[in-house]
């Protein structure tokens, strides 16, 4: 019996020390988990430091932009440093995020958050063309809500327990914790040895301009539906992550339950299987449109309700955007074709940055004639909408 569990174990190390959709599954939780601990502390933070949505709105409004111009030169980075220096890169600066938001004060979270939006564009960019070099097209459609799945219990976990750190341990715990974290992620990226694709290695010529590919993805019609939902479907969590919790706040329930009720939200993914099988069954195509349909509407539903009713009705929001996650990014996985993965990547990419942005640039606008309730009527229309492009996806995705 010792001598089969040795095999078992000898096994299940050489399984995880291999790049298979196993290994990237535990990758993309790991850089889960790093990014949720800090989901919820961070708009907390700076709204007790501005005093207002409106003001916290700008904040990220400015952030968000220097991320969606800093995800458009990941690329360059890929050709001169190739992608593992781009995600060793994009683990240092979440580990001078953390430093400077730790340090508390305006200075510190706006460098900090500068940093973190900047680790992020480099790590989401580098993962998913390792994805995309070591998972067949066939398999994307499984590995997706698999890749959700397993990060839900992050997602689920983080978001309160970073809150939790915060007010009952010390204020830079949250902080340290997250630091640690991308250390380990960093260690177990190192320990898979992942290898760049030819395509991909730093080129004796100088390397391409990304703009000039902005044409190429956007006369796709394909790729550009796929930007467009994808954008909708990230919005709406940016509008939750940073919303949500001032919403909670507001309403009187406190920092704790603000937490709370961001993992709440999030633990709508392990549904993702359940979401999963329908999609087989009916089509993503259909699923999308009633996942976008739900969100919308309960979202909507927020804006009529007040207190722990509006609550409610954002975490049933959530669990109806988990249906849209489902499907992950397929429909541009699907679309995208092999010899120009790099670079339509790095457009489609685009979308985390003005999914970012545009939410708070348009809300900022917004609270400064309307109350925070606003923003949920706003963001459920736009979800609502979007069911109506869905449509236009393939029958058979």
């Amino acid at each position: 019996m010792p001598a089969l569990r040795n095999i078992h174990v000898a096994s299940w190390i050489d399984a995880v020390g291999k790049p298979t959709a196993a290994t990237f599954v535990i990758l993309f939780s790991l850089v889960g988990f790093t990014r949720s601990l800090l989901i919820t502390v961070i708009p907390l933070n700076a709204h007790a430091w501005l005093g207002s949505a409106q003001m916290v709105s700008v904040l990220f409004f400015a952030v968000s932009l220097v991320g969606v111009v800093a995800s458009l030169g990941v690329p360059w980075l890929v050709h001169r440093i190739r992608r593992r220096n781009v995600f060793a890169l994009g683990i240092a600066l979440t580990l001078l995020a953390c430093g400077l938001m730790a340090t508390g004060g305006g200075g510190g979270i706006v460098t900090g958050m500068l940093a973190n939006v900047l680790a992020i564009a480099a790590l989401e960019i580098s993962l998913n063309l390792y994805i995309m070099d070591h998972i067949p097209r066939r398999e994307l459609a499984l590995f997706e809500p698999r890749r959700v799945f397993f990060a839900a219990g992050m997602w689920t976990l983080g978001p309160w327990l970073g809150v939790w750190l915060h007010v009952h341990v010390d204020p830079t715990t949250p902080f340290a914790v997250t630091a640690a974290m991308a250390l380990a992620t960093m260690l177990y990226f190192q320990y898979l040895r992942l290898t760049d694709h030819p395509a991909v290695a730093p080129a004796k010529k100088p390397p391409p301009n990304p703009l000039k590919y902005l044409p190429r993805f956007f006369n796709q019609p394909r790729l550009r539906l796929a930007w467009g939902l994808a954008i909708g479907r990230s919005a709406w969590w940016s509008m939750y992550f940073v919303y949500a919790p001032i919403y909670v706040v507001n309403s009187g329930m406190g920092e704790i339950w603000a937490g709370a009720i961001i993992s709440l939200g999030t633990a709508s993914f392990f549904l993702v299987p359940l979401w999963n099988r329908l999609g087989r069954r009916y089509g993503l195509r259909v699923l999308l449109i009633g996942g976008y349909l739900a969100t919308g509407g309960f979202t909507l539903t927020v804006a009529l309700l007040d207190g722990q009713a509006g609550v409610v009705a954002l975490v049933m929001g959530a669990i109806a955007a988990g249906v849209i996650d489902a499907a992950g990014n397929v429909p541009f996985l699907r679309a995208v074709h092999p010899h120009e993965r790099p670079e339509m990547t790095t457009v489609y990419n685009t979308f985390r940055g003005v999914s970012q942005t545009a939410p708070p640039g348009v809300f900022a606008i917004l609270l400064k004639a309307f109350e925070l309730p606003a923003v949920f009527f706003v963001g459920g229309a736009a979800m609502a909408g979007l069911a109506w492009f869905c449509k236009y996806l393939p029958r058979r995705l």
